[in-house]
């Protein structure tokens, strides 16, 4: 940054979509712009699951931040984990340097969430990156591997093999039923054709919940047609069943003993420690209560959006129709998009010295998940879907939103592939991260 310059200082931390979406708005506004992320890549969350099950590679789903701006000179890309905030001065604290702000976008995301169980991450990874994904799908692939290794043998332990095909979800959330779906039909085709001596019927998926229900943030039918497509794929679902204890055997769900050797958690997430860096006020989750203009009270020139932010704002369905009033924004990207631009149109106003934008609203464009190859759930307030047709509005929301035409048309090109040959992408195992696991 140049000294004694005139020009705002704007400090973005975290290059997902709310962080992305800021920039990108701002990039033509007189502003430098410095954009602060521990990844130097953006990573298209909604699809990690098809990284983690072999469906698409890293690099489909994780543009790098630098190509991404390279043609926006007023953006400038920092690697470095952020360690702290001086509110006082101003200063956005690395282990580096101090970066100083006139204005401050925390969009720092979320972290899996362990209830205070931190040691079952070893045994029970979650799905919160690229690495996280690698090793899900290796302990997936390694799994096949090993049973089928052992099932040829002519004295083979048949329940040590049951154990090795058995896959434990503990969460049924979006992640926890696109990869329960996804991990069962891959068991069906992958072991009727791929492997010699073990059989389809062999894995067992098991998907557990505390909650009454899976898909909880859906509408109650459509989560019961999900719930019964997952089954029809094989799919033992244990909902109303807390998990007490998760080790290298499995788990213990409700005082009971289930063994598998990949058990994966997808059961919650928790915000950053933005809150704590600003002294601010958060809900039990950690994320910032902002004000209706999505500034930290207090401190009129930083704000919290995305995951980092708890928001109640006035809705409107995908029409345009009112749909709700003070309503909780959910952890999507939808929202942390709408909200990145509202930030980024509210700061160029103000440099402008034009007149503030009225508090955010969110334009409700409604919930899609997904539940297998053709099966999806779609929930646009107004009209709901479960099937076919909902699954070819999902895959087209979510390519539309893949950022560069290039990964667009690759995404497109291998879920085509794969339909016709019912092949994954990605098959091969890593030798050194293998034998971490063993």
């Amino acid at each position: 940054m140049q000294q004694g310059s005139s020009i705002p200082r704007v400090v973005i931390v975290g290059g997902g979509f709310g962080g992305l979406y800021a920039a990108r708005a701002l990039a033509k506004t007189p502003v430098e712009i410095t954009l602060v992320d521990r990844r130097n890549y953006h990573l298209f969350r909604p699809m990690l699951y098809q990284v983690a099950t072999g469906l698409l590679s890293a690099d489909d789903i994780a543009p790098p931040l630098r190509v991404v701006f390279s043609r926006h000179k007023s953006v400038d890309v920092v690697l470095s984990e952020v360690t702290g905030v001086d509110t006082v001065n101003r200063r956005v604290l690395l282990p580096e340097c101090d970066l100083p702000y006139d204005y401050l976008i925390l969009a720092t995301g979320i972290h899996v969430n362990y209830f205070g169980h931190d040691e079952w991450k070893a045994v029970a990874p979650g799905l919160d990156g690229l690495d996280d994904a690698d090793q899900i799908r290796t302990r997936i692939l390694r799994a096949f591997e090993e049973a089928e290794r052992h099932a040829r043998c002519a004295d083979a332990d048949h329940a040590q093999i049951q154990e090795m095909l058995t896959f434990v979800l503990v969460g049924a959330g979006t992640v926890g039923v696109e990869l329960a779906s996804t991990i069962a039909e891959m068991a069906r085709m992958a072991l009727a054709h791929d492997f010699r001596y073990i059989g389809p019927g062999a894995a067992q998926i098991m998907l557990f919940d505390s909650a009454p229900r899976i898909l909880p943030t859906f509408a109650e039918d459509l989560s019961a047609k999900a719930h019964r497509h997952l089954q029809q794929l094989g799919v033992k679902i244990f909902t109303g069943t807390r998990v007490e204890n998760v080790d290298a055997e499995g788990i213990v769900a409700d005082g009971k003993r289930i063994r598998g050797r990949t058990v994966l958690w997808t059961a919650g997430v928790t915000a950053s420690p933005a809150a704590r860096w600003l002294g601010a006020e958060a809900d039990k989750s950690g994320r910032v209560k902002v004000n209706p203009d999505l500034s930290v009270p207090g401190h009129a020139e930083i704000f919290a959006i995305g995951d980092t932010a708890l928001v109640y704002a006035n809705t409107r369905n995908l029409v345009g129709i009112r749909n709700g009033t003070g309503v909780q924004m959910p952890g999507l990207a939808q929202p942390a998009i709408q909200q990145g631009r509202y930030v980024a149109e509210l700061i160029r106003r103000r440099t402008m010295g034009r007149a503030a934008p009225e508090p955010f609203w969110y334009w409700d464009k409604g919930d899609l998940a997904v539940a297998g190859r053709t099966f999806a759930v779609a929930d646009l307030r107004f009209w709901k879907s479960a099937g076919f047709v909902a699954w070819l509005l999902w895959a087209s929301v979510h390519l539309y939103f893949l950022i560069g035409f290039a990964h667009r048309l690759f995404v497109m090109m291998r879920w085509l592939v794969q339909f016709v040959t019912r092949q994954r992408g990605v098959g091969a195992v890593s030798a050194d991260l293998s034998s971490k696991q063993e």
